[in-house]
């Protein structure tokens, strides 16, 4: 097998839950779910590279944008300047059968994005059909009452993490007034209940230092939070350019990470920044995939490019895709430096592509 095939399949999920159990032994129940994942995760992976030597890329992470429906109207919103919301989003049975075929792929780590994925009322039914399954919830928090809240205590394998943009003036800029103080609420009530729970943290130029600061970072871990996603913003939106972190900033955030993996018990992940150290750009099945609300399956959520649906053809089919095969054949066309997404930089390039 490709060495490089062979490094791409183990971008490491198991990394991860070894450094979750290393950061909840504290918590005996929650200790023993990331022991029982760990061993789940290498069975995963054995069935991701039996796939793989046979020819179909399957990665470890799927995306998976359950709807485009949205509470809240964020300024430098990606999905709103990129999806409009539809009639054709995927039905229940349709979302429940994608993940079913994910799993005996060997994908047992699904990152669910929107949208906010809570306005999906059936969402909890879903997931509680793949006990097996970890399920990352990138989510605005606001949904999360005390009911949601009891219903994601009783799921170990759900993970909240929770947007925020820094702390009162950031968040409220960009996010809407009285968000910041609600999420406060919001993460007090998963503090209080023992959820392992995260935070993604929108990196711009304006915000670099706040996100940045020893300070703002221990609050969050005082208060329970026990995973950080610091993802630089991409200026999808017009009039946004000048939000993108600047390059010396960009440069220092792979550094920052490895101080705070030092210094604090959590766990923190840099994006794109540190997919250098795997070669670069993880799109397009070297490590993640992405499925749009539609059913599209994309190289990315920042890219909306696809040339097939999940509505007419299986998963393994589609992970075939000619489009996908030729992004990661072009590998060197996503140079990384400038940060964001590349493929989004590319755009243009990708169009030819689909042509």
């Amino acid at each position: 097998m490709d060495q490089k095939k062979m490094t791409m399949s183990n971008i490491s999920t198991i990394g991860v839950f070894k450094d979750a159990l290393r950061v909840s032994i504290k918590r005996p129940s929650l200790a023993l779910f990331f022991l029982k994942t760990i061993i789940s995760q290498k069975r995963a992976q054995r069935n991701r590279l039996k796939w793989i030597g046979k020819g179909i890329q399957v990665p470890p992470v799927m995306i998976f944008s359950i709807t485009d429906k949205c509470n809240l109207n964020c300024k430098g919103c990606y999905n709103k300047a990129l999806r409009i919301p539809s009639k054709n989003e995927l039905d229940t049975a349709q979302i429940i059968d994608i993940l079913d075929q994910a799993r005996k792929l060997g994908i047992a780590f699904i990152v669910i994005a929107g949208g906010e994925p809570f306005v999906r009322k059936d969402f909890l039914k879903i997931i509680k059909t793949f006990p097996e399954l970890i399920f990352l919830v990138f989510t605005n928090g606001l949904l999360i009452d005390d009911i949601l809240l009891e219903e994601i205590k009783s799921k170990r394998n759900v993970v909240p993490v929770i947007s925020i943009e820094g702390h009162l003036e950031q968040t409220g800029h960009r996010r809407g007034e009285g968000v910041f103080n609600h999420l406060k609420t919001v993460i007090g009530n998963l503090n209080n209940e023992s959820i392992f729970f995260g935070t993604s943290l929108t990196v711009t130029r304006q915000n670099f230092e706040c996100l940045t600061d020893d300070a703002f970072v221990a609050d969050l871990i005082e208060k329970g939070c026990k995973l950080f996603f610091y993802v630089e913003y991409t200026p999808i939106t017009e009039g946004t350019e000048n939000w993108v972190p600047t390059t010396e900033q960009r440069k220092k955030i792979p550094g920052i990470m490895d101080r705070y993996r030092k210094k604090f018990s959590a766990l923190f992940v840099g994006l794109p920044a540190e997919e250098e150290m795997f070669g670069g750009c993880l799109s397009a099945g070297r490590g993640f995939i992405h499925v749009n609300a539609k059913g599209d399956l994309e190289p990315c959520p920042f890219a909306p490019f696809s040339d097939v649906n999940l509505k007419d053809m299986t998963l393994k089919e589609a992970l075939k895709s000619r489009l996908l095969k030729e992004i990661r054949k072009n590998q060197s066309m996503l140079d990384e430096s400038e940060g964001g997404c590349s493929l989004w930089a590319n755009r243009k390039w990708v169009e030819t592509l689909l042509k």
